[in-house]
């Protein structure tokens, strides 16, 4: 369990993140388009995911923006960005934001993802929602980075991040 905060009040998550050098699970996500997208739909590419609890949020929406400007300029890498919203939701933000280098991909049914990677709150008013990470992985599925935000509210580090590509 990962303590963490959100506007300075402690809150937890059901664990810890994945660890550098481990293999990166499966996962069953939806797509705006309302397909499942799993982890052997990007086999081969690099892959950084951006996790968050909704990009209805000023902090998540720019996590959003900024890897969308970044990613374009990526070799071989995909930005994966995942949370609970619906990928109504999802494609509304985009379209709205033009938003064109990023892959959405919601946890929503089931929750199960952000359960799997530890990374689930599990008390206070984000109860149920994804906490604040990123995941990065090389093209054989190995993790090379990852950043639990200790607080929701704070955006991650972008350049560690994009380093360890």
């Amino acid at each position: 369990m990962a303590q963490i905060t959100l506007g300075g009040n402690p809150t937890n998550t059901n664990g810890e993140l994945p660890q550098v050098g481990d293999k990166l699970k499966d996962f069953n996500l939806v797509g705006t388009d309302l397909s499942t997208k799993s982890l052997a739909d990007f086999q081969g590419k690099k892959l950084v995911l951006n996790i968050f609890p909704s990009v209805d949020t000023g902090t998540c929406a720019m996590s959003v923006r900024n890897f969308n400007q970044t990613a374009s300029s990526l070799n071989n890498t995909v930005v994966l960005c995942i949370s609970r919203d619906l990928p109504f939701a999802q494609k509304r933000f985009c379209g709205a934001e033009g938003i064109e280098n990023v892959v959405m991909l919601s946890d929503f049914n089931t929750g199960t993802f952000g359960k799997d990677y530890g990374l689930e709150i599990v008390d206070g008013p984000f109860n149920g929602l994804s906490s604040r990470c990123v995941i990065v992985v090389d093209e054989s599925g190995k993790i090379t980075h990852t950043e639990q935000v200790p607080e929701i509210a704070d955006e991650p580090n972008y350049e560690k991040a994009l380093a360890s590509l």
